[in-house]
């Protein structure tokens, strides 16, 4: 059955809304203003800043909260400034003191706010994450601790002591001051002893490049190349335009770029073809620029050119730094097609971009990935954080003492354990844990030991022992999935390296922001995370039960049978 009243849309100053009435309190955006540590953040943004020079800046609260919505809903500059113009819950995030339909603040404003906020302000970010997080977990315990209620002593006679009566104050004997040390120093020693858990690994935050190609960036470098010629030559006084061939080498590019597969030698003879087009107009821009620029006086003899001419006004540091790029890209390319190599150190794979770096990785799906390498960890709450983020393809086990000294600061002492893939577990990593009595979780290094009717047991337990910390392992790699699943880690749009890490970094933080909510307004205790750990736990302890009685053939498995009966 159909009903339909009236197609008519209604007039917008008919249009019902219930913005004249409060805001719902169990929005999300209200729930996670109201953790948020804004004073903190705010202390961290502005410390970059003069407070009696330059352009008065927007509020911190604004800036912090819009970089939090960004990267929590995965939107783009503009639609952010207009996702915050036109929601109420939004702009009550960002601390709008009423509902307004005005512009908060330009979208080009992201830029300068990912170059603002840097290293060092994250680092104050998680800093203050992790303070609110200590705060609501021991809030927490304190709520579930029972309250002790004092009776009536003087008519019961008893106070909770056991019947031994109330004891004054003054009736306790003063502790020696060498025994006071004494305990002072067990009690320090006792919080730096290793406790609690840090998992650590690494992975790649993919930059958003095309896929190279050696045919593609020769291609591209030639374009660039073209376009700076064409700004050139009118300034540069010459009658005739050098000759630069565009359309026959854009028609045998296409050529090749059309085929599906084709041959080797046909494609070496194709990238031949594109780096002498290059290194010909190349050729014609340092002619063009010698005309502008000339060289120092003591290349020529001592004889001092006229200096009153200079750069053209139409090349900006822009079209220099391109034609940096393009040199070197044609360095690069003339030495791999010279010596038939495929590789080459410190390889360029965007113009656009080239402090990105191709790094082989070996998964299944992508053999390389093309983006920032980062060291991260995780604690026992769940929080994650960027350790080490570089552009070059770096080997992530020399990174794991800088970890486990960064635990340390934040936590006063270092983990019990550390999980982490196998790659770490150098001998020098396993002697730095040992020294400090932290366990590494991972396959002991030798030939394994030979099983005997003593030590049995004791291998498989140990056995058992890497079963559960390769589980335990997991929530690494999920919050690597979170990231690039959810909050766009896999495709950073940043263009600059400074501005592409900052990009990294605002995810990490709104994942960090995501687990302080489910913290403060879990209704049970312990947490989400806590109980999943737990529930893992007993599963691969009854797995493992299960899989020695198999062994011991005490459980049939050819008939169903309750688990029961095995014991």
């Amino acid at each position: 059955m159909i009903r339909e009243s009236d197609k008519k849309q209604p007039s917008l100053p008919g249009f019902e809304s219930p913005f004249e009435r409060n805001l719902d309190p169990n929005n999300r955006w209200v729930k996670l203003a109201e953790v948020v540590p804004w004073e903190e953040f705010a202390t961290a943004y502005y410390s970059g800043m003069s407070m009696d020079q330059g352009t008065p800046a927007k509020p911190a609260r604004l800036m912090v909260g819009a970089v939090i919505i960004k990267h929590r809903q995965r939107w783009t500059d503009e639609e952010t400034v207009l996702q915050i113009q036109e929601n109420p819950y939004l702009q009550f995030f960002c601390g709008f003191s009423g509902f307004t339909l005005e512009q908060p603040f330009a979208p080009s404003l992201f830029v300068e706010i990912r170059k603002r906020m840097g290293v060092a302000v994250y680092a104050q970010f998680e800093q203050s994450v992790d303070t609110k997080l200590a705060e609501i977990l021991t809030k927490k315990k304190r709520s579930r601790q029972p309250v002790s209620t004092d009776n009536d002593s003087s008519s019961s006679g008893q106070n909770g002591d056991g019947g031994m009566g109330r004891v004054e104050s003054a009736t306790v004997p003063e502790v020696p001051q060498q025994a006071k040390n004494v305990s002072e120093t067990n009690d320090e020693a006792e919080e730096a002893k290793p406790s609690g858990k840090l998992i650590i690994d690494a992975t790649v935050a993919e930059q958003a490049i095309r896929f190279p190609t050696d045919l593609g960036l020769l291609n591209e470098a030639r374009e660039i190349s073209e376009r700076l010629i064409d700004r050139l030559f009118p300034l540069s006084g010459l009658q005739k335009k050098p000759r630069t061939y565009r359309q026959k080498a854009r028609q045998d590019f296409l050529a090749l770029a059309k085929k599906r597969k084709p041959w080797q030698n046909t494609l070496r003879r194709a990238i031949r073809q594109q780096l002498q087009y290059l290194r010909r107009n190349l050729g014609h821009i340092d002619a063009l620029l010698d005309r502008f620029w000339p060289p120092e006086p003591a290349l020529l003899g001592g004889f001092r050119p006229n200096l009153s001419r200079k750069m053209p006004d139409s090349l900006s540091c822009r079209h220099l730094r391109q034609l940096w790029v393009i040199r070197e890209v044609y360095a690069q390319q003339k030495h791999m097609h010279d010596n038939k190599l495929r590789s080459h150190p410190h390889r360029i794979v965007s113009i656009s971009q080239p402090h990105v770096r191709p790094i082989v990785r070996g998964k299944a799906g992508v053999a390389v990935e093309f983006g920032a390498k980062l060291s991260a960890s995780l604690d026992d709450n769940g929080l994650a954080r960027v350790d080490e983020l570089r552009w070059d393809a770096f080997n992530e086990s020399a990174d794991l003492p800088g970890q486990l000294e960064a635990y340390k600061k934040r936590h006063g002492h270092f983990p019990s354990v550390v999980l982490a893939d196998g790659i770490y577990g150098t001998r020098e990593n396993r002697r730095y844990c040992k020294d400090r009595g932290i366990r590494f979780g991972g396959k002991p290094l030798g030939r394994p030991r030979k099983e005997t009717e003593t030590n049995r047991e004791e291998l498989r337990e140990a056995k058992r022992q890497r079963r559960r910390d390769h589980l335990e392992r997991i929530p690494i790699e999920g919050k690597f999935g979170q990231g690039k699943n959810r909050h766009g880690l896999a495709k950073i749009r940043a263009k600059l390296a400074d501005t592409s890490a900052s990009w990294i970094r605002a995810i990490f933080l709104v994942m960090n922001l995501n687990l302080l909510v489910r913290f403060f307004f879990a209704r049970n205790w312990p947490c989400l995370h806590t109980a999943w750990a737990s529930l893992l736990t007993r599963m691969i302890t009854w797995h493992s039960l299960v899989r020695e009685m198999v062994a011991r053939q005490r459980l049939p498995l050819g008939r169903p049978m309750s688990l029961a009966g095995a014991f």
